[in-house]
């Protein structure tokens, strides 16, 4: 259940990974969506199917991760910055994660950034490898960082500019 924050236990996300299998193919979405409210999003921007379709748009979303390609659009597309994707292949000892990012300045590729939990507190330093820019096409901001295994389900920000 939900802390006395209203945020989402690691216990919560643990039940939305794919199987141990799965993640070892490569990227894949996840949606740290819990509120039933009319949105699709995640659906509409998925251009292999890999959402589920809506029997009701209040519906919370689910991925079908085995035709999950990690590409990110769902990412880009959340208006509720729920939709992350997680790459447990990248090395031995990190994993990429993508996350949705609305603030400025944007971090600069290679930076080291403190990498942040749900509430905002500051877990571990992290790299950003890839930042991709979508306000042109009136989008969130997609930064891709690189997360110590370890802290794979507590990173879901960033903070740039720390002093």
């Amino acid at each position: 259940m939900f802390k006395k924050t209203g945020i989402a236990s690691n216990k919560m996300i643990e039940k939305l990974l794919p199987s141990a299998e799965r993640r070892k193919k490569g990227p894949y979405a996840i949606f740290e969506c819990f509120q039933e409210i009319p949105c699709n999003p995640c659906f509409t921007s998925c251009r292999v199917g890999a959402v589920e379709a809506f029997e009701d748009i209040n519906h919370i979303p689910k991925v079908h991760h085995e035709k999950c390609s990690g590409c990110g659009l769902c990412v880009s597309a959340c208006p509720g910055l729920a939709c992350f994707v997680i790459d447990e292949t990248y090395s031995d000892t990190e994993v990429l994660i993508k996350i949705p990012y609305e603030f400025l300045p944007l971090p600069k590729t290679g930076e080291t950034v403190n990498g942040l939990d749900r509430e905002g507190n500051i877990v571990t330093e992290v790299k950003v490898i890839k930042v991709q820019n979508n306000k042109k096409l009136d989008n969130t901001n997609v930064i891709t960082i690189a997360v110590p295994k370890k802290f794979m389900l507590d990173v879901r920000n960033i903070q740039v500019g720390r002093e």
